[in-house]
């Protein structure tokens, strides 16, 4: 059965139900439907709090059915094809959806499977990870009960959501140490796929002296690639062209894992992917670069930007721009400078506002120096952001 709709958007999450909010403020008569096969929505930002004991697990979950706008048709299922030289979408329950424009935005994959041993262990063992709602938690119980030891902390060598948080839990996690005294007993690691600690010379002079100050033994051009819980031990191997293919096994008492990162499979696989998996749209306009009538934003856009929520609230307002544009047969006039925010919590009561651009130029919102540890900051992610997600970013308010 084929079913026919004006806009069809892929994933209804951060991206996708602002995206619908700010068109139906624009135009309230406009047909749209959301394909999302999930029943809960969750506010992953709070993750990194959650884990180090500070924020309330449940206050990051609602129901889906809470969030999704009222006047929006939703599918709950998957998609699982694209088909746009015909324009349609394929459910994994063998129906397809007509569009007459398209917007992909499901968000990113989380690649557990890449490392080997890791969902065995996950959970126990002292191996832990902020990028689950179920496993967050944990990352709590780990760092509470540490008592001293190697405590690691990765970074794929992918891109991820939230560039900044598999380093934010390793500055909490020493704050946490020293307040409890068990610093001085404690070995902070970090394994790291990239190639620097931060992209943006700004802040990441400010994270080299928190590193400093946390004495925390830093590798790059590495991947995690076997964990064996029972035993403690960590396997990476290097990826550069001075360690390539070179082991790594470090022991452990805790390591917090940030999984490998990729598109969806269903976009990776599919005609809309470039090269490398994500969907192929203009950087500014957000625009498919071959089909007119498509368009993405978010974690599986192609954009060459950190993939974060901050983003998405700069992307969709150019993307409906762009969208109501086409459909009125004017220019796509909308320009997205591929800003994006990382609030990097250096510690508790600590945090750096970083804010920038496709450039890696600092764009900030506040006229103070933002790479400066400010509590102020910590107090913006940990009480006003989640509030103005729910009440204001979702419903297409800001």
């Amino acid at each position: 059965m084929t079913y026919q709709r004006q806009i069809v958007i892929v994933g209804g999450g951060n991206a996708g139900i602002s995206t619908a909010s700010q068109l139906l403020r624009k135009n309230k008569d406009l047909d749209i439907a959301i394909v999302e096969p999930s029943d809960n929505h969750y506010y992953q930002p709070a993750w990194t709090l959650v884990g180090a004991g500070v924020f309330d697990i449940r206050k990051t979950i609602r129901r889906e059915a809470e969030v999704m706008p009222k006047n929006v048709k939703w599918i709950k299922q998957k998609v699982v094809g694209f088909q746009p030289e015909s324009n349609t979408i394929t459910l994994d329950n063998q129906e397809t959806i007509g569009y007459q424009y398209l917007i992909v935005a499901p968000g990113i994959q989380l690649n557990w499977d890449a490392i080997k041993g890791l969902k065995d262990t996950l959970g126990k063992n002292g191996v832990c990870s902020n990028y689950s709602f179920d496993q967050a938690p944990y990352t709590w119980e780990c760092i509470k009960n540490f008592r001293g030891g190697n405590a690691l902390f990765t970074n794929p060598n992918t891109p991820v959501k939230c560039g900044g948080a598999p380093h934010k839990i390793m500055w909490l996690a020493a704050d946490y140490f020293k307040k409890h005294k068990v610093f001085d007993k404690t070995k902070i690691q970090y394994w790291s796929g990239g190639t620097r600690l931060f992209g943006v010379d700004k802040y990441e002079i400010t994270l080299k002296k928190v590193a400093a100050r946390d004495n925390v033994d830093m590798h790059f051009f590495t991947r995690l690639a076997e964990i064996d819980g029972p035993a403690h031990t960590a396997k990476f191997i290097g990826i550069g062209e001075t360690n390539k293919d070179q082991e790594y096994v470090v022991p452990f008492e805790m390591i917090h894992v940030t999984p490998p990162q990729s598109a969806p499979d269903f976009v990776r696989n599919s005609p809309l992917a470039n090269a490398a998996g994500w969907v192929d749209v203009d950087k500014h306009t957000l625009q498919h670069v071959k089909y007119a009538n498509v368009f993405s934003l978010g974690d599986a856009a192609s954009l060459p930007t950190s993939r974060t929520g901050a983003a998405i609230r700069k992307q969709a307002p150019v993307l409906v721009k762009n969208l109501l544009a086409l459909m009125a047969g004017k220019p796509l006039t909308g320009s997205y400078n591929g800003y994006t925010s990382c609030p990097v919590v250096t510690g508790y009561g600590k945090l750096v506002l970083c804010e920038f651009d496709y450039d890696n130029k600092p764009v900030e919102t506040f006229p103070i120096d933002q790479s400066k540890e400010r509590w102020s900051m910590y107090q913006l992610k940990r009480r006003v952001l989640p509030w103005l997600y729910w009440h204001k970013i979702l419903p297409g308010k800001m």
